[in-house]
């Protein structure tokens, strides 16, 4: 069985995927690779002698059959380089994770259409709504969010998605051993239980480190046909899963915002540098060429709103607005006002934000 020898390479903390590629380019064997001697490693043109001995050294200390069992009893599923399921696009980047751990429903995920979803942790509330926007117009259809469960930008796609009933695949930054940031533990129950597939490249005992966060954005944007970038600073995890995306290859796409938010500084200088704008999901169908099966949400019918109810609706068109505003346009009395904007939010079809102010949904 040669994937013990795989999950043993990817359990030692010292290597990482670009040095069990080389390995298994060499030998064309994985057990072969795991097995080689000083001598053998000597052979391979520009390996430097540090790499080699410390791998050794590793080596030696891990055990192929105890290395699976430790997945395995975890009830983690994995799937390898070698595997003929491995996701395609994943594939196809410089460096491709050697082994992929993943709990939930992988292979449920359309892998065709898979959109990335990124932005800044300290995300401004413009930014979380206008992906929340942007993934509502998407409900429904077979695309699949994929985002790296962070908090900001990332939480908020993922329960998005979750929300309007797609699909979503959360890539993490440390093995299945932890969970980061831990208030993100519900958001992880979630997706594993039929939302889609948390997925990470690290064996189960790995900690989520510092230098492991670039790492895992390769993944995000190597899974995704495209990556949608909401909010960046100009010294930001998502810009460098945005310039990932462009070195793979990959449509990017960006979500303007407001100039005075030096979480936007970044977004400005790639739409510049030629990323694609989006404000509505049919910049992203456009820019990605997709066709979507179509939305299975029930949309309201006009015909089942009041005159007061469809002037409410009217008055929030472009943005939220506050009771008394709402009162000035529409020219209802306060208790008629009230009894419908109760009734439009039980419907789901407007929602109180801050203070007495209202939106549309």
């Amino acid at each position: 069985m040669k994937n013990k020898f795989w999950i043993a390479f990817s359990a030692i903390e010292q290597t990482d995927s670009s040095f069990i590629h080389r390995l298994y380019n060499y030998f064309g064997d994985i057990e072969e690779a795991f097995n080689a001697n000083s001598r053998d490693l000597e052979q391979i043109d520009g390996l430097s002698v540090r790499r080699a001995e410390t791998f050794l050294r590793e080596r030696d200390k891990i055990d192929p059959d105890k290395a699976l069992y430790g997945v395995e009893s975890r009830g983690i599923n994995y799937v390898t380089l070698e595997d003929d399921n491995y996701p395609k696009m994943l594939k196809q980047i410089s460096d491709p994770p050697a082994v992929l751990y993943y709990r939930g429903e992988l292979f449920d995920c359309n892998l065709e259409k898979t959109l990335a979803i990124v932005g800044s942790r300290k995300s401004s509330y413009h930014a979380k709504d206008a992906v929340r926007k942007i993934t509502g117009e998407l409900a429904g259809t077979d695309i699949c969010i994929v985002s790296g469960l962070a908090a900001g930008i990332d939480t908020t796609a993922h329960e998005a998605a979750m929300d309007n009933n797609l699909k979503t695949i959360g890539v993490i930054a440390s093995g299945f051993d932890f969970i980061y940031p831990s208030s993100n533990k519900r958001l992880y129950e979630r997706i594993e239980k039929g939302k889609g597939a948390v997925v990470t490249e690290y064996y189960p005992t790995f900690q989520p480190l510092k230098f492991r966060f670039p790492q895992r954005n390769r993944i995000v944007s190597g899974l995704s046909y495209g990556t949608l970038v909401a909010e960046a600073s100009l010294r930001s995890g998502a810009l460098i899963t945005a310039n990932l995306c462009l070195e793979q290859g990959r449509e990017l796409m960006c979500v303007p915002g407001l100039i005075s938010n030096p979480n936007t500084e970044g977004i400005y200088k790639l739409l510049k540098n030629g990323a694609t704008l989006v404000t509505q999901s049919d910049d992203i169908l456009e820019a990605l060429n997709w066709e979507v099966k179509p939305a299975e949400q029930l949309k309201m019918d006009l015909k089942d709103v009041s005159e007061a109810e469809e002037k409410i609706l009217s008055a929030l068109e472009v943005e939220e607005k506050g009771f008394d505003e709402i009162a000035t346009i529409t020219k209802l009395d306060t208790v008629d006002l009230l009894t419908n904007l109760t009734t439009m939010e039980l419907k789901g079809i407007i929602k109180q934000v801050t203070g007495d102010r209202y939106k549309r949904v």
